[in-house]
């Protein structure tokens, strides 16, 4: 559904996107992650024909960008930084104008109004002027104009940016159920995000795409993935942290807290492979008496500044 080649962006002396090329297809939630400056809003205004690349080619929907803008912008929800709107606007003018725009009229722009004015819960404020609006507020009523048309793809930067934590937990809802039908593409700094509502994330650093994979793919690469955190009770504490630093599938022991007869250890393995067997093994072994035993999952913020600092 999107096609980016080759994709280059120069600000001056500034390389803001570097040969950046990925696909995206219907059905898939992409997060697209790095830190700040690293391109991901420069990359978002050029899909969505705000910015014109300076070399590389974009394609949505079979239609190319620089050949038929117009179309594809048809195609496209966009959310821009910042959610900018009309101040002396309230949500519903803004929003009538908005359909307008998209060219809705009779009782499908009847029917959508009221769809996306429900769908991010927009009636207390429908006839307060925009710009006396909370920052979240703001948000929703930024998000209900790019989903307003209904399009097949929504491009999201930074959508939960403002929201409570019931706010977001009703957006990423929302994105759940809209995505089995679409492509959304969204921009967040909050990494649980990626985990809650993403089928693929995208790392980019100066501009490069770092790192494509699943959140699953991404949390195999934390040294966390598999790690193995226990509490002993009782036990030759010296021992069997030797017994465990000796097996093959373990990089390392961490000796976390000594408060006898009470001691923690992290165990580490190569790789992320599972080491549980091998574990209980030696602790049955040296009869440990374990009263916590903890399988790690991956560490999505250890991946992304493992890969996002030098």
């Amino acid at each position: 559904m999107i096609k980016v080649n080759n994709l280059t962006k120069r600000f001056k002396d500034l390389l803001a996107v570097d040969d950046l090329t990925f696909r995206v297809s219907k059905g898939e939630v992409l997060g697209f992650l790095g830190p700040n400056g690293a391109g991901k809003s420069t990359t978002m205004k050029i899909l969505t024909g705000f910015l014109a690349a300076d070399h590389g080619c974009v394609s949505i929907g079979g239609h190319d960008l620089g050949e038929d803008p117009v179309q594809v912008k048809r195609l496209i929800g966009y959310l821009p930084e910042g959610a900018p709107l009309y101040g002396d606007m309230t949500p519903r003018s803004f929003l009538e104008f908005i359909a307008d725009i998209r060219g809705l009229t009779g009782k499908l722009r009847k029917d959508r109004l009221e769809s996306v004015i429900e769908d991010v819960a927009l009636g207390q404020v429908l006839q307060k002027k925009n710009e006396t609006l909370s920052k979240g507020f703001k948000r929703r009523v930024g998000l209900a104009q790019a989903m307003l048309h209904d399009p097949e793809v929504l491009i999201l930067d930074e959508p939960t940016d403002g929201l409570d934590p019931n706010q977001k937990h009703e957006v990423r809802e929302l994105i759940r159920k809209m995505s089995s039908n679409k492509v959304v593409v969204l921009s967040t700094h909050i990494l649980e995000e990626v985990e809650a509502v993403c089928s693929r994330a995208i790392i980019i650093s100066n501009g490069k795409l770092i790192s494509d994979g699943t959140p699953q793919e991404l949390e195999g690469m934390s040294q966390y993935q598999n790690a193995i955190t226990l509490t002993l009770e009782v036990g030759d504490v010296g021992a069997i942290e030797e017994a465990l630093q000796s097996l093959s599938g373990v990089a390392k022991v961490e000796h976390l807290t000594s408060n006898k007869p009470v001691t923690r250890f992290r165990v580490f393995p190569v790789n992320g492979q599972t080491i549980s067997t091998e574990v209980a093994t030696v602790l049955s072994e040296h009869r440990a008496l374990v009263s916590q035993l903890q399988i790690e999952r991956g560490r999505l913020d250890e991946v992304f500044r493992m890969l996002t600092t030098s």
